[in-house]
């Protein structure tokens, strides 16, 4: 563990890794891979725990912020910005590295007056980034929603047990080329299950 970084301490860091919020949500599905992810940046799960209650406390506080104003001060400077047009919505696109990830940018997209229309991750500019063909392809933290969306198109939204998590329903062959019905969940927009609901027949 980092010392410097344990809560008990007067030293926990402000602003504080973002990444840890992060693992925080993901860790109700694969404990197992946020306790590596945690060991890999040196933190323990009680710094985690406390990133996170340092976050929620930031996000619920009756100062009136802009939600894009609380990443900027944990964040910092956007790596990039750019103006993106979603239907009949102009947004900003903020983005920031991610020190787990290096081939993924947290990505928030701002409306005018500084609200956040959407917060998660996606693949960097340039990266190459995944290309599942099958079910058995679709392991935990390997795509993103956008990722799986598009190998399997059409995919069909879904709402998501909660605003961190996105669902979306898809159909997807496995190894054998046999069809699935499948919905996967992601947690701030990076896979973490996929279940094959039910066998598809060709003629779907």
């Amino acid at each position: 563990m980092n010392s410097a970084l344990d809560p008990s301490a007067d030293s926990f860091p402000t602003p504080f890794p973002f990444v840890l919020v992060l693992l925080r949500r993901m860790a109700d599905y694969h404990p197992d891979l946020v306790e590596g992810a945690l060991r890999e940046l040196g933190f323990s799960r009680s710094v985690m725990r406390e990133a996170n209650r340092r976050w929620q406390a930031m996000r619920r506080s009756p100062r009136r912020r802009s939600a894009v104003t609380h990443y900027r001060s944990v964040l910092g400077t956007p790596e990039t910005t750019a103006t993106r047009r979603i239907g009949d919505l102009t947004c900003e696109a903020l983005s920031w590295p991610v020190p787990l990830w290096p081939d993924l940018r947290f990505e928030v997209l701002t409306v005018p007056g500084g609200g956040v229309w959407n917060e998660w991750l996606v693949r960097s500019s340039g990266a190459a980034g995944p290309r599942p063909r099958t079910v058995e392809d679709l392991t935990p933290w390997s795509c993103t929603v956008d990722e799986v969306a598009k190998a399997f198109a059409p995919a069909r939204p879904m709402e998501g047990s909660a605003p961190t998590r996105w669902r979306i329903a898809f159909t997807a062959p496995d190894s054998k080329g046999e069809l699935h019905h499948c919905v996967a969940e992601f947690t701030w927009g990076l896979l973490q299950r996929v279940d094959a609901v039910r066998p598809a027949s060709p003629t779907e």
